[in-house]
């Protein structure tokens, strides 16, 4: 039955009220439930993403979360206009001309929260 089911993914916070600055103010994303330890968004009218309080946060630099965006320079351009940063690579596996990589089969931008969670914008070619 889980193929069936939604499921929403958890990023742990430090510091759920500037994670939530992030998340509401940055991303623009809708509260649907609140709690003193919990926050969880939705879109589409279902909950799509859930922050969760923790004391050791995120302890991975991989990317955590990825929304797949019809044209990532334009959600990048957007995100930027609402206070958002880009992560810059230049490695033998990434490099990003202003904030954007072609990795291939995909476009794709990086920023982190203010937890250390790296989340991801992605267009596929």
């Amino acid at each position: 039955m889980l193929t069936v089911e939604p499921v929403i993914p958890i990023l742990l916070a430090t510091d759920l009220d500037a994670s939530r600055r992030f998340y509401e103010g940055v991303l623009g994303l809708t509260v649907q439930q609140a709690s003193d330890s919990t926050v969880t968004y939705a879109w589409g009218g279902e909950p799509r993403l859930r922050l969760s309080a923790s004391t050791e946060g995120t302890k991975d630099s991989q990317t955590q979360l990825t929304w797949i965006v019809p044209d990532v320079r334009a959600e990048v351009d957007a995100l930027r206009a609402r206070g958002a940063s880009f992560e810059d690579y230049d490695t033998d596996d990434v490099k990003t001309v202003d904030g954007v990589a072609d990795q291939g089969e995909a476009f794709v931008a990086w920023l982190t929260d203010p937890a250390k969670n790296v989340i991801a914008v992605e267009q596929a070619k």
